[in-house]
C-alpha cells in the first residue's frame, strides 16, 4: 500500500509539472519532466509484479507399485510426507545507475532497463498444511519435516526464478506504467523500452 500511494505522489507531481508547463507555455518545464530519469527510475522500481500461489511436496521412501515387498515396506517402516505452503512472489527490476538509462531525441524517448527478476520469495508458513503417514515402527520426527521444508524452499523458488511466464509479465506491468507516464508526449514521440537492449512493444 505504502508503495502504490508512493507511485501515485510521483506520478501526480509529474502531472502537475507538466500541468504548470502547458498553463504558461514553458518548454522548459515540460522538457524537464520528458528528461528526468529519476522519476523514471523511480517508477520501474516500483511496478513490481506480484504472485501467489502453492507450493507442494511429496517425500516417500517407498514406492507405490503394489508389489509384496512396497507393501510390507508401508506397513512396518513407511514415511511420507506431504507439505503444501502458500507463498508470495514478487517480480520487478533491480535498478542502479549502470544498467538504467533514458535517451530523448526530437521523435522517440528510449527507456532501458535490466531484465526483470525475482525480486522476492516468502513462504507463508503459518499457513502450512502437512500430512503424513507412518509405519508402525516409527515414529514423529521433527527434523523430518524441517528437512522437507528447506527442500521445498529450494525447489519452489528456483522454479519461480525460472518462471518466463511471470518474467513477461512483470516486463508488460513495468512497460505500462512507463507508457501511462510519458502519455502527454506520445503524439509526437515513439516510446521505446528495452530490457537488456530487446526492444518490448509498447502499442502506442
Amino acid at each position: 500500500m505504502k508503495k502504490f500511494i508512493r507511485f501515485l505522489i510521483l506520478v501526480g507531481f509529474a502531472l502537475l509539472l507538466f500541468w504548470l508547463g502547458k498553463q504558461f507555455g514553458s518548454k522548459n518545464v515540460n522538457q524537464e519532466i520528458l528528461s528526468n530519469s529519476m522519476i523514471v527510475r523511480e517508477i520501474a522500481e516500483l511496478a513490481s509484479l506480484e504472485v501467489q500461489g502453492n507450493a507442494t511436496i511429496k517425500r516417500s521412501n517407498v514406492a507405490n507399485d503394489g508389489s509384496w515387498m512396497s507393501n510390507m515396506k508401508k506397513a512396518f517402516v513407511e514415511n511420507t510426507i506431504w507439505v503444501t505452503v502458500p507463498y508470495v512472489a514478487k517480480y520487478g527490476v533491480d535498478v542502479d545507475s549502470l544498467n538504467f538509462k533514458v535517451e530523448i531525441s526530437d521523435k522517440k524517448i528510449v527507456v532501458k532497463l535490466p531484465e526483470p527478476k525475482l525480486l522476492s520469495y516468502e513462504l507463508r508458513v503459518d499457513r502450512m498444511e502437512t500430512a503424513n503417514r507412518k509405519g508402525w515402527l516409527l515414529f514423529s520426527d521433527d527434523e523430518t519435516y524441517t528437512d522437507v521444508q528447506k527442500k521445498l524452499y529450494t525447489e519452489s523458488r528456483g522454479q519461480l526464478e525460472g518462471n518466463k511466464l511471470y518474467v513477461n509479465q512483470s516486463k508488460e506491468k513495468v512497460v505500462k506504467i512507463i507508457k501511462e507516464y510519458y502519455k502527454p508526449w506520445l503524439k509526437d514521440h515513439e516510446l521505446i523500452v528495452e530490457f537488456d537492449g530487446e526492444k518490448v512493444p509498447t502499442l502506442n
